[in-house]
């Protein structure tokens, strides 16, 4: 004859089901969760523009060639649309796609590499670290990170976080209007290819960016022909990293969408903690 539950038995078989209808079953959103609430945050803090305006004038560099804008014509009469005498007016842009802000996919050294249309969208907004080396251009203007530096921000700041956009802080964005000359300058402060390396490798960045208009602060490209090689992209010609924290903030980046795209025009900004 079976025995009857004694009431501690009957209360450890309900906690044990609620424990394992808690296991399977998904937790409960909190009202924190929603996507109302987390715009709400959002607005609520600093953007940073992160892109500079580019024209005819803007640097680039001289394998390239500057943009040039005109006035849109109509292919029939090849008069120019006027708000006037059409009601709008447009402009034909004729530019590279590595020109001002910009985005460099794979493809853009690869053949087998993504294109700028095959990126993922989810990929366009990221944790934001800076990685500002703007102590050390004192004594040497034209400084290339290094694995040692990071490793010394990391001390201070925390581990890099996978999954994350990092930027390069060297002020070189400063010229980009007042001084476009020495904004050209080569050779300029940027990445060493160790430091690259190692923060795809051994921290798993998603992307990289920087102020100047190359990767290397050498004329071998070694450190992009590696990241856009090995599947990564970047941001190149970016502003205002000096008013971004060196952690806590969040970078949102997007581009057009050409098909098979090498590199385009890109907007970036930052959203401040």
């Amino acid at each position: 004859m079976n025995a009857k539950p004694t009431p501690s038995l009957k209360l450890l078989v309900a906690l044990l089901s609620t424990a394992a209808i808690a296991s399977i079953a998904p937790p409960a959103r909190s009202q924190s969760d929603s996507l109302a609430d987390a715009y709400r945050i959002i607005a609520s803090k600093r953007f940073v523009d992160l892109t500079h305006f580019f024209s005819p004038l803007t640097p680039v560099w001289k394998g390239f060639g500057p943009a040039t804008f005109s006035a849109q014509a109509d292919p029939e009469t090849a008069a120019p649309y006027t708000i006037e005498k059409d009601g709008f007016r447009a402009l034909f842009y004729s530019m590279v796609g590595q020109y001002g802000t910009h985005i460099d996919p794979p493809a853009h050294f690869d053949p087998n590499g993504k294109t700028v249309d095959e990126i993922p969208v989810k990929q366009m907004i990221e944790p934001l670290v800076v990685l500002d080396i703007t102590p050390m251009l004192k004594r040497e203007p034209n400084h290339a990170l290094s694995v040692d530096d990071i490793l010394q921000w990391e001390k201070r700041y925390g581990r890099v976080p996978a999954g994350s956009f990092v930027a390069l802080r060297t002020d070189l964005s400063k010229d980009w209007e007042r001084n476009p000359e020495r904004f050209k300058r080569y050779p300029f402060p940027a990445w060493s290819f160790a430091a690259i390396k190692f923060l795809y490798e051994q921290r798993g960045i998603v992307a990289n960016g920087h102020e100047s208009m190359d990767t290397d602060t050498t004329s071998d490209m070694k450190s992009e022909t590696w990241l856009l090689r090995h599947g990564h992209w970047q941001i190149e010609v970016m502003a205002n990293l000096d008013q971004v924290p060196a952690t806590g903030a969040l970078i949102v980046v997007a581009w057009p969408k050409p098909r098979h795209g090498l590199g385009f025009p890109a907007r970036a900004f930052a959203i401040l903690p």
